[in-house]
């Protein structure tokens, strides 16, 4: 995590955070942690952020769609973050809802680096994501959560795919043909990997670099098991380096099948990013871009 400035786009919050409210929260249930600077440092879709000291941070939903995906993070994470290369947050402390506040909340380690879409990876860190989602994309146990929106099949995400294509396009014009190109092959690709963990929402504001390194995966709020080629449309997402893309999914050792789907995703997710905040808007850019450029 960085030191990045309150952003105000996205959905409205639905309460009013504080860092006085995040001190009250803490003294009631973390006293031991109630002593420590609490800075804000952002605002996400469904978050804000504070630093807490040095090492940690508080993570407290603003409205209530992140309500659930806070304890989902704090029941999985700490289950799969041993086996991950990378760090991930796995929460080091739970909060409840108090002092006004009615969700659950969740102190993470703080992690050095900056937003990927600020800071590229260098073109040798395609293997090392490849690693990542190897360690990943595991089978699931049954009781694994399911999510709506990511690791189904995308025939389901159709309507939305055609939705935000019209709303981008009425806004500023044709879209790269490209881009349906990928959706629609990726509608015939058959699913053929078995149901796995996987993250969900690899953009590039949830993957963090220093010097061109990976250093933490962020974010897990949409983790769930199904088809991983959600994540694998990561590569496209976070790799501005043809060939590191190249060396990436190579190393990952996807199917053709798996592959088509990935793309698929990635255009997905540009047509989406496209439509949304500014904040988004650069990486949909860059995301259109790396799809034209292949692999």
């Amino acid at each position: 995590m960085n030191d990045a400035p309150a952003i105000p786009d996205g959905p409205p919050r639905e309460v009013t955070i504080t860092a006085e409210l995040a001190r009250a929260l803490l003294a009631g249930q973390h006293l031991d942690l109630a002593g420590l600077p609490i800075r804000h440092v952002e605002d996400g879709w469904d978050n804000a952020v504070y630093r807490l000291g040095d090492e940690l941070a508080l993570r407290l939903p603003r409205r209530a769609a992140a309500a659930a995906l806070v304890v989902s993070e704090q029941t999985w994470l700490p289950l799969l973050a041993p086996r991950l290369p990378l760090p991930v947050p796995a929460p080091v402390r739970k909060g409840a809802p108090a002092s006004g506040y009615r969700y659950a909340w969740s102190v993470v380690p703080w992690f050095e680096g900056e937003m990927i879409c600020r800071a590229p990876a260098g073109p040798e860190e395609g293997e090392r994501l490849a690693a990542f989602l190897t360690a990943l994309h595991q089978p699931a146990p049954d009781e694994a959560p399911s999510n709506p929106y990511r690791g189904i099949p995308l025939a389901n995400r159709a309507g939305v795919f055609e939705e935000r294509v019209s709303n981008v396009e009425a806004r500023s014009g044709p879209l790269s043909p490209h881009l349906r190109q990928a959706f629609e092959a990726a509608l015939a690709a058959p699913i053929d990997l078995p149901r796995t963990w996987f993250h969900g929402d690899l953009h590039g504001r949830n993957v963090l670099t220093r010097e061109g390194r990976l250093t933490a995966v962020i974010d897990w709020g949409d983790v769930a098991a199904g088809d991983p080629s959600c994540d694998v449309a990561g590569f496209w997402m976070l790799l501005d380096d043809v060939g590191s893309r190249e060396r990436g999914l190579a190393a990952y050792g996807a199917s053709q099948a798996t592959l088509v789907r990935a793309r698929g995703w990635a255009a997905l997710m540009a047509v989406m990013m496209a439509a949304g905040d500014a904040r988004m808007s650069g990486m949909a850019a860059d995301l259109i871009r790396r799809l034209g450029e292949g692999p």
